[in-house]
């Protein structure tokens, strides 16, 4: 079999580095690869002996060079480079192109349609729009009658109740790697090893450093690359060094990845929303426990496997008198307007008496729910107030067991297992093979992108902190 795998580009992130794992798979198995991008890779060593071919015009817009390249001139592009590198062969290739149906290149979806002619097209999806992510949703049709991937079974069922059928819809978990942590190194942090944006939530990760124990540390690994995050980001470093909060950031600046991983004594995660959720099953494999807010749709799918995620919390329930459930309703109205707004549709008069229902109760928010202005709040009144950080702590117990908790062996072991189990190349590979040989095969359907939007835009399932709009 030969498969093109089609990217934007190939920097460093999630993204590139699934499309390394699935290119090795494949080359394991015996296929030819090939792959296609819009820039090519930082570290050429990584890609060694794989194939790529650099398309400019496949760059994001706000990267490529203003010219007068259309959709029709792209897809011949991408057609010829294809053709050019399979030269004479009859066998045509499988495209499987990555996150295409966020807004990230104006001329891929156009081009998809007119290459669906000539190749059959597996589309996944990595992250969604219709998810609160106005800033990339698109106003063109998605293509019809060629195959669809997702990440996790709340997205495959979304795709399913908006017109795809099963034969032409597929679940294609993520390949998990084995990662390493440094020997003898003194553990000292709660490492959150991420790039601050926004939703990884960080003010939570503040929250959580106010219980830790005193020779803890929390440590966030990286700091983000774009100015919409960055603001929040330098919000949390100013604050974090005001109220003398035990927390360093940038340490994957100074230490490498295994370092980090060595000076661990766990790792937290306080993240609202993920793709796949890699940062809920890495870190077993090199023998250190995982704890923080649960995402429910995401951990369903490794419970099903046997991953156990005992030692995570739903929620951090803050008092009202602290988030005043009025204020907050303020806020997400404004919110949910300026995001409807975004998407081109006006605001159901059953979201905003849904989102009243659930939030105006007079009773405790989630701190996730908050926007950054009443998280900041919070943690002003918690670390001047001791009777206030004693408040939050008895409404959530699992604060106050963060310092006295002791890692569980057995259970890092049992997950260790469970991920190399079910997330291995091993595991995956044959699943990976039957995907692309299904997507070879003829499909009618289409999706009915209303549909779609009205699945995600769940006001139960709001984080202000989440949501990005234009």
């Amino acid at each position: 079999m030969k498969a093109v795998l089609i990217h934007y580009h190939l920097r460093a992130g999630g993204v590139t580095q699934v499309m390394l794992n699935q290119a090795r798979t494949l080359q394991e198995y015996g296929h030819e690869v090939f792959a296609v991008c819009g820039e090519g890779p930082v570290n050429a060593g990584e890609w060694q002996g794989i194939d790529v071919g650099i398309i400019p015009a496949l760059h994001y817009d706000r990267c490529r060079v203003k010219s007068r390249v259309n959709a029709k001139i792209l897809a011949g592009e991408i057609e010829r480079l294809v053709y050019d590198h399979w030269q004479n062969s009859a066998d045509v290739p499988l495209l499987h192109v990555h996150n295409p149906l966020i807004k990230k290149n104006c001329l891929l979806i156009e081009a998809l349609k007119l290459l669906r002619e000539r190749f059959p097209l597996l589309l996944q999806s990595h992250d969604l729009a219709e998810d609160f992510r106005p800033d990339v949703y698109m106003n063109e049709e998605y293509p019809e009658n060629c195959h669809y991937a997702v990440i996790n079974s709340r997205d495959y069922r979304f795709m399913l109740e908006a017109g795809l059928k099963k034969e032409g819809l597929h679940l294609l978990p993520n390949e998990v790697r084995v990662l390493k942590a440094a020997p003898d190194l003194k553990k000292e942090y709660y490492l959150y090893p991420v790039r601050g944006i926004r939703r990884k939530n960080l003010g939570e990760a503040l929250l959580l450093s106010a219980f830790i124990p005193h020779a803890k540390t929390t440590a966030i690994t990286q700091r983000p690359t774009t100015e919409r995050d960055a603001g929040s980001y330098r919000l949390w470093k100013s604050l974090a060094a005001e109220l003398e909060l035990p927390v360093r950031f940038e340490a994957g600046e100074t230490l490498s990845f295994s370092q980090a991983l060595g000076s661990a004594y766990t790792i937290i995660t306080t993240s609202i929303k993920e793709g796949f959720g890699f940062s809920f099953l890495e870190a077993w494999t090199a023998g250190i426990a995982v704890t923080g807010r649960r995402i429910d749709y995401v951990c369903r799918d490794f419970e099903k496997n046997g991953v156990c995620f005992n030692d995570f919390y739903n929620s951090i329930k803050i008092p009202a008198r602290y988030a005043p459930p009025e204020l907050f309703l303020q806020k997400l109205s404004k919110t949910l307007r300026a995001v409807y707004k975004s998407f081109g549709i006006p605001l159901p008069e059953e979201i905003t008496a849904g989102a009243k229902k659930i939030f105006g109760s007079g009773e405790a928010l989630d701190f996730g729910v908050l926007d950054e202005e009443m998280q900041e709040a919070v943690l002003r009144a918690l670390c001047s107030d001791k009777n206030v950080k004693k408040h939050i702590a008895l409404e959530n117990p699992f604060l106050s067991s963060l310092s006295v908790r002791e890692p569980d062996h057995q259970l890092i072991e049992q997950n260790r297992l469970a991920v190399r189990r079910a997330y291995s190349r091993e595991s995956l590979g044959g699943h990976l093979q039957e995907v692309y040989r299904a997507a070879l095969s003829a499909v009618t359907h289409r999706i009915d992108r209303r549909a779609l939007l009205e699945r995600y835009l769940d006001p139960s399932r709001v984080f202000l902190t989440g949501i990005a709009y234009e």
